[in-house]
């Protein structure tokens, strides 16, 4: 008995190839990105034990949940760490960072989320790479939700690592990611005794043997159903065209913060500028609990792309996670009737007409 996901030829290099020539013209970067066989948290640590250790300085910059993460990472690896954190209401500025420099001027490696999923608001990328370049500083940049909702442009900002995953923005799927390194990210890798060697961490053994070997052997097996939806996922993107994509993401995300007042629900990061077209959260009212909010509206339909605040947050965030496929008016229509259902369940008085007309007015725009 034959089936068409399980008896597929294997991949071969030249097209495992050429699918990372796809990314890396998503990326307008001319580094070398490397598709890494796993989810994106395998190249978020891999670069980070690729390049930190005890010789290094770094300035971890705090937005959100893995802001904290990358923090530990680098402090395992024996780094001296400045962590510079903001409220998750807003965005951490340039200037904040040329502050920690000044006080720091040792530092030599930044760490940066440009937008948190988990807290819904975006850095200004760009602006802060111009402060890290004046630094001379590795630039490390986690752009796993941003990619495709926003712009990523390693090359144009000075981001010596940026790591992408394919399942939020993208639409794609959530088993393969990608790093693109700089030629002085590979040097101080080539440099750090503790780099990782032939282990699942290591990005030196994806170049040693795949990239300095003419990319003619894969390191492994590749995850062949995966790297053919990553391919796909790409193509589709492609065919839509960049810019309508992140335009879509972008409608969705104007949208939701245009009806969610009238369900008495404010935005959790203050200025739309901060606030990312990725996924929108929201703030619940001060009498109501936010986990108990999102279960009952997912009990209208529990596809919606609605989540509580991790944490600390539970009671207090709601997230409307609108990328990939849910980028859309109808989606966030039916996210934020549902939400107005539950208020209404528990109590309070809200306009559910006057939601629906504003994100029709906001999609317009």
């Amino acid at each position: 008995m034959t089936n068409p996901f399980l008896d597929l030829a294997p991949l071969s290099a030249d097209r495992f190839a050429s699918i990372e020539d796809r990314v890396a013209r998503l990326l307008d970067t001319q580094q070398d990105v490397v598709i890494m066989q796993g989810e994106a948290l395998l190249p978020l640590e891999g670069a980070i034990r690729g390049t930190a250790g005890p010789g290094t300085t770094a300035l971890n910059v705090i937005t959100g949940p893995y802001g904290q993460t990358f923090g530990n990472w680098l402090r395992d690896c024996g780094a001296t760490v400045y962590d510079l954190s903001v409220p998750y209401h807003t965005a951490v500025t340039a200037d904040q960072v040329r502050e920690a420099f000044a006080e720091h001027p040792e530092i030599d490696f930044v760490s940066l989320v440009h937008a948190e999923a988990a807290t819904g608001n975006t850095n200004p990328v760009a602006e802060i790479g111009k402060a890290v370049s004046e630094q001379g500083a590795l630039f490390y940049l986690d752009a796993v939700a941003s990619v495709g909702a926003e712009p990523v442009l390693p090359d144009a900002w000075g981001v010596d690592l940026c790591v992408i995953g394919a399942q939020k923005a993208m639409g794609g799927p959530a088993g393969v990611s990608a790093v693109s390194v700089s030629e002085r990210a590979w040097a101080r890798m080539a440099a750090n005794p503790q780099a990782p060697r032939r282990s699942y961490l290591s990005l030196l053994d994806w170049k040693e043997r795949w990239i300095d070997g003419g990319r003619k052997a894969l390191l492994h097996a590749p995850a062949q159903l995966e790297m053919l939806a990553l391919e796909a996922c790409l193509e589709r993107i492609e065919a839509a065209g960049l810019d309508a994509v992140m335009d879509r993401h972008a409608r969705a995300a104007a949208a939701t913060r245009a009806g969610a007042p009238a369900l008495g629900l404010e935005p959790y990061v203050h200025k739309a500028s901060e606030a990312a077209p990725v996924a929108t959260t929201l703030r619940a009212p001060s009498d109501i609990d936010a986990s108990e909010l999102v279960s009952r509206a997912l009990e209208t339909d529990p596809a919606l792309p609605l989540a509580a605040g991790g944490g600390p947050l539970a009671k207090e965030m709601i997230r409307v996670n609108h990328y990939g496929a849910d980028a859309t008016r109808d989606v966030v229509e039916a996210a934020l009737t549902a939400l107005g259902t539950a208020l209404t369940g528990l109590g309070a008085t809200v306009d559910v007409a006057a939601a629906r007309n504003a994100v029709a007015e906001a999609s317009r725009r």
